[in-house]
């Protein structure tokens, strides 16, 4: 699901203008065809201009979202007759039929989405992988741009395992990387933190964290990656193969002497954990 800002000249709602988005789960607000509506609106994943009836008057507005902050894909909505029209000159992503079936719309916007995350460069301070972009200078972590909610150490322990694509690592191993020499709490630490991470990230995305039976945990590369992450720092020994600590993630038990860790437990020891 996908936040879209729809400008539109006309006094109709989103419905009316691409029939489509009503049958579709994306979120759509609707704001003025003016380029200062694009600062006045929150972020958004993807920028539709109503070009239905104004052909000339949505060009322009396409040239100045170009001159202006657009970050992300840009598609015009237009009638079968306006299709002649659009030339490169407009600056759009991909133009859409305004009877277009909802199949069609959720492939355009995916793949104009998809293609704008895989060319934004990657700063020197950032680890990118598929949709998710994590940023070690200022502590976050996005999903198709839209910020995730982290804790200091789901972030870091999201970072650490992106550093490291592929590798497994214990959870001792990892406790030790992310929470320090000085902490003595137990390893389930590491499983309460893995699974709060994958719920933030969603059904989509919780497959970037692998389990390892009786090993630990790995960050998986999005697919078509050649399975390094864009900013990889690593350190002495990181080639070394991660020793098995003979426990298992079985989504809500560990290898404890057939003892099932209970909500309160995972929450008690997460909490510790974070200082």
């Amino acid at each position: 699901m996908s936040d879209l800002l729809l400008l539109t000249s006309a006094a109709e709602p989103a419905g009316e203008i691409l029939p489509s988005l009503g049958l579709l789960l994306h979120t759509v607000r609707v704001a003025a065809a003016e380029a200062s509506s694009l600062a006045d609106s929150p972020s958004s994943d993807a920028v539709l201009v109503d070009a239905r009836r104004d052909l000339a008057q949505a060009k322009v507005l396409c040239h100045l979202l170009r001159t202006a902050s657009l970050e992300g894909p840009l598609l015009v909505i237009v009638t079968e007759g306006g299709l002649a029209a659009v030339t490169a000159e407009w600056g759009a992503d991909d133009v859409i039929l305004h009877t277009a079936g909802p199949a069609e719309v959720e492939a355009r916007l995916r793949l104009s989405i998809g293609r704008q995350a895989n060319l934004t460069p990657a700063t020197p301070d950032e680890i990118r992988s598929g949709d998710l972009a994590i940023d070690e200078a200022t502590y976050t972590a996005r999903l198709r741009g839209r910020a995730l909610d982290l804790t200091f150490k789901e972030f870091e322990l999201l970072k650490f395992l992106a550093q490291h694509p592929g590798r497994v690592f214990t959870r001792a191993h990892l406790l030790q990387e992310v929470w320090g020499y000085d902490y003595f709490g137990g390893t389930r630490t590491v499983d309460v933190h893995v699974r709060r991470l994958r719920a933030k990230l969603g059904v989509e995305h919780e497959a970037l964290i692998g389990t390892v039976r009786n090993v630990g945990y790995r960050f998986v590369p999005a697919k078509g990656e050649d399975g390094r992450a864009a900013h990889s720092a690593r350190r002495p020994g990181d080639n070394v193969a991660a020793e098995a600590d003979g426990q298992e993630d079985t989504g809500g038990q560990e290898d404890t002497g057939g003892q099932e860790d209970t909500g309160g437990q995972k929450e008690a020891s997460a909490a510790s954990a974070e200082r």
